[in-house]
Parts: C-alpha cells; sequence; structure tokens
C-alpha cells in the first residue's frame, strides 16, 4: 500500500471512528453528511500535503491495539488497588524508588513506557535516560509488578512503514 494512502486511510478511519462518537446521530442523512465531510477533509488535508508518518504517526496495528488494552486493564486494577490501600486500614502504603534498567531500543518506545507508568495510578516516572528509568511507587508489589517487565514487552517497538 502505498505510504501516503495509507496514512490517508488511517486518518479516515480515525475522523469516522470520531465524528461516530461524538455525532449521536444515525439517520443516513447525517451519515452521508458526515462521510461527506470527512472526505473533504481527506482530500484538502492530501492537496495540502500535510498527512506523513511524522505529522500524522497513528499506526494501528495489533500490537499497539493489545497495550492499549493491556494499558487499561492496569490503569483500572491500579485505581482499584490505590482506593482500597486508602480506605482499608490492614493495607499499608510503602512508598518505593527504584531503578527499572531499559530494555526497548528506540527513544519513541521508551517514553511511551515511561508515560504508561505515569498513567498507571500509585507508580511515576520520575526520571528516563538511556539506561534505566527511575520510577516511585506506592507499593511493594507496585514495584515487584513493574520489575516483571510485563509493561516494557508490550511496548510495541515496530514503528517502521510496512
Amino acid at each position: 500500500m502505498n505510504y501516503p494512502v495509507k496514512h490517508s486511510f488511517s486518518l479516515g478511519v480515525i475522523l469516522l471512528a470520531l465524528w461516530l462518537g461524538m455525532s449521536g446521530k444515525f439517520t443516513v442523512f447525517m451519515l452521508c453528511l458526515g462521510l461527506a465531510s470527512i472526505l473533504a477533509v481527506l482530500y484538502i488535508a492530501h492537496r495540502m500535503d500535510v498527512i506523513d508518518r511524522e505529522k500524522f504517526p497513528a499506526h494501528v496495528n495489533v500490537p499497539l491495539l493489545r497495550f492499549w488494552l493491556y494499558l487499561s486493564r492496569e490503569v483500572v486494577i491500579a485505581n482499584i488497588d490505590v482506593v482500597r490501600r486508602i480506605f482499608t486500614p490492614g493495607k499499608s502504603i510503602s512508598p518505593q524508588m527504584f531503578e527499572l534498567p531499559q530494555t526497548l531500543k528506540t527513544d519513541l518506545s521508551c517514553v511511551i513506557y515511561a508515560n504508561a507508568i505515569t498513567l498507571t495510578p500509585g507508580t511515576v516516572s520520575v526520571n528516563l535516560n538511556k539506561e534505566s528509568i527511575t520510577v516511585h511507587s506506592l507499593s511493594k508489589e507496585a514495584m515487584k509488578d513493574l520489575c516483571s517487565g510485563r509493561m516494557a514487552s508490550l511496548v510495541p517497538e515496530d514503528y517502521k512503514d510496512e
């Protein structure tokens, strides 16, 4: 598939999903208007030559979707854990500051991983460098979970055009 076509197609899919999600109107007339507006935006963007890998890096693929689902699940689980630690007297908070070795190869993957750690309640990425990520966590369990490397193994690293 030609790269501009690939990027235009993925932009169109994302615009369609956003339009359907925010519209709430599913009559034939409204769907035709939505489709016409999406096609107009795609045509204008293509004519302006603003759709490329640098400006529109949304490459939806299976590893990325798997990571998003995993991260969503982890955010929910971590929220429940933090609430339990706050409201349950027996659960203790034991703050930990530790270094995670950096196993990812690309800069983008490292930043995605550090942001995913920060998005998960109870953990914060404090410092990121080529060798490691300094992380603060509320509990030893969260530290052990991050040290297991499961989240790092699910961060997609292949951001090359196919």
